[in-house]
Parts: structure tokens; C-alpha cells; sequence
């Protein structure tokens, strides 16, 4: 098993369905060379059942990347960790915090939290299928889960199956009634639960993760937690994820434009086998969020992108505004 040092996991980003593929990773990572990045959640019945092996595609350029796995099937999660190892994934994942329909229906994701010891299983076989990290990302309570008892016994039953790393997302989930998006956005926010979790089981490598958006809230979690995890922040504004480097690591920032001048071989490398440059200019779209001329950059991307034969070159058209302004 490898040795966890809490170092590693001062600041992730989340996964995050339909955006943390391979080429925001790969953007991520330009941003921030220390920040630890998750796919999106890949289920164990895709991989082992479906072979789809092509979703654990990863560039050497990522790590250290996590794999994120769904599914309650112990055998089945065990095969697919396994997989993911064999891939090259610094860490494997369980998702114990989704709670859309298409998710509960296979009976993984946050309605899992009504199963610790399911999970637990599901934790043993895939730590003794692995010798990388086996980690879960959970929320704070499903539904009527409301007192604190619920995540204490949840997190006892986590480190008894032998989980070092807990990240969790500081709200509740409601399993009905509540979109997905509005589970990320209306259940209250209840930080000090997760900070009482680290006080109390002073052993686990707990990160926090819910509502984070700037380096100041990230400075303040990590004098209670060992680690923040940024979600929606950091894909609309990437740039937070630059700064937050240059503060936890004392590190130059660098400019947006030179992060976009380092995107440059990944990009036509990536169109020279085929990738259609709207799959990685959409993940660079927020580069510039809250700069003068930042609508201009969203615009000229977003509508030339998707036309044939679109490439680096319109990247440079879309800079050359506020490089003028400059």
C-alpha cells in the first residue's frame, strides 16, 4: 500500500459529469501543477461489463489524477479498480455522493449513505484488488439524515474497511424532489460538521468540498481540514486554481496567455488525431471570467469552434483582442 502523505491533497478538483474529461484535466494541470484532478464518474458496470476501456484515456501529463468509480457491486468495483490501477490512476474514487435518478436506480451514489456497510464491502474488496489509495467522496446526510450521528457512524464503518482519505461534500442530498444541480445548490452548506469530522477522527485525511470559489475560503478550510476540493469554481473560473497554487505553494502566477501558450502542443496534437477543437476550446472558456474582453474570448471560441477545420489559429484570434488591450 502505498504511504499517504495529507500534503497530496491540499486542494482537488471535483468530478464532474460531462466536464472534468481529459482535456480540461490536461488545462487544469497547466494551471495548477499541484492540484490533484478526478475524471468524471466512470461506472464499474461501463468498464467491466460494457469494456469500455477507452474512458480511463489519460495523458502522463495529468498526475496525479484519480479514477472516480460508481457502483455498489463489491466484485464488480474490485475488477474495475483493478482496471484503473492497471491504467495508471494515482487513486481510486467511490462515488458515494451523485444523487441523480439514473445514478439511485443503479444503486450507487448518494443513496449509498443508507448502506455503510455495503460501502464498507465495497471499500475491502477494491483495496485488496489495489495497492494505490481507495478513497470515497460522500455528502453530509441523504434526506432525513440530519444529525451528526449518521456521517459519525458512516465515517467509523469508512476507516474500519480502511479508508485514509474522506472527501466530503458539505451538504445533504435529497434523493427526491431536487434536481442534481439543485442538490449542488439549495441543501444548506454545513462546513463546521465537516471540520467536527477531522476533530474528531484526527487520523482520516479529511477534504472538504461545496461552495468553494476563491484562495481566501481556501486558506480559511485548511486551518480545519487537511484538504479543499473545488468544483464549479474551478471550471468557470480556471484561473482560481492558478491563484490557489500561487498562495498554497508560493509560486509565480503566471499570466492566462501563457497558460493558453502552454495549451498549444496538447491542442494540435489532439486535432492531428482527429479530436474536433469544440471538445477542448470548451473547457477554456472561462479563462478570462471577469476581464475586460472576456465576453469577446467566450464568443469568438464559441462560435467558430464547431465549424470544420477549426484550429489554433482561431485561438489566437480570440487572445488578440486583450492582448490589444493589454
Amino acid at each position: 500500500m502505498h504511504k499517504i502523505d495529507p500534503n497530496d491533497f491540499r486542494l482537488s478538483v471535483a468530478p464532474m459529469m460531462d466536464w472534468t474529461d481529459r482535456h480540461c484535466r490536461y488545462f487544469h494541470r497547466l494551471l495548477s501543477p499541484h492540484a490533484r484532478l478526478y475524471t468524471e464518474m466512470v461506472t464499474s458496470a461501463a468498464l467491466v461489463r460494457g469494456r469500455q476501456l477507452r474512458l480511463l484515456e489519460h495523458s502522463q501529463q495529468e498526475h496525479p489524477v484519480a479514477l472516480q468509480l460508481g457502483g455498489s457491486d463489491p466484485g464488480e468495483l474490485a475488477e474495475a479498480a483493478r482496471l484503473g490501477a492497471q491504467a495508471g490512476y494515482d487513486e481510486i474514487n467511490l462515488n458515494v455522493g451523485c444523487p441523480s435518478d439514473r445514478v439511485q436506480s443503479g444503486r450507487f451514489g448518494a443513496c449509498l449513505m443508507r448502506e455503510p456497510a455495503l460501502v464498507g464491502d465495497c471499500i475491502k474488496a477494491m483495496r485488496d484488488a489495489v495497492s494505490v489509495p481507495v478513497t470515497v467522496k460522500c455528502r453530509i446526510g441523504v434526506d432525513d439524515q440530519d444529525d451528526y450521528a449518521d456521517l459519525q457512524h458512516f465515517t467509523e464503518t469508512m476507516l474500519r474497511a480502511g479508508v485514509e482519505i474522506l472527501v466530503v461534500h458539505a451538504r445533504k442530498a435529497w434523493l427526491q424532489g431536487l434536481s442534481p444541480k439543485e442538490n449542488r445548490e439549495i441543501p444548506p452548506l454545513d462546513y463546521e460538521r465537516v471540520y467536527r469530522l477531522k476533530r474528531e477522527f484526527p487520523q482520516l485525511v479529511v477534504i472538504v468540498n461545496g461552495g468553494i470559489t476563491s484562495e481566501e475560503a481556501v486558506r480559511e478550510h485548511l486551518m480545519h481540514v487537511d484538504g479543499v476540493m473545488l468544483g464549479r469554481a474551478a471550471y468557470h473560473d480556471p484561473y482560481v486554481l492558478a491563484r490557489i497554487e500561487a498562495v498554497l505553494w508560493d509560486v509565480t502566477l503566471p499570466s492566462r496567455e501563457s497558460v493558453l501558450q502552454h495549451m498549444r502542443p496538447y491542442v494540435e496534437a489532439e486535432l492531428a488525431r482527429g479530436t474536433a477543437l469544440k471538445h477542448i476550446s470548451r473547457h477554456l472558456l472561462g479563462l478570462y471570467q471577469g476581464e475586460p474582453g472576456a465576453r469577446g474570448f467566450r464568443r469568438c471560441l464559441s462560435e467558430g469552434a464547431h465549424l470544420p477545420g477549426a484550429g489554433w489559429s482561431l485561438i489566437e484570434q480570440a487572445i488578440a483582442p486583450l492582448r490589444a488591450a493589454a
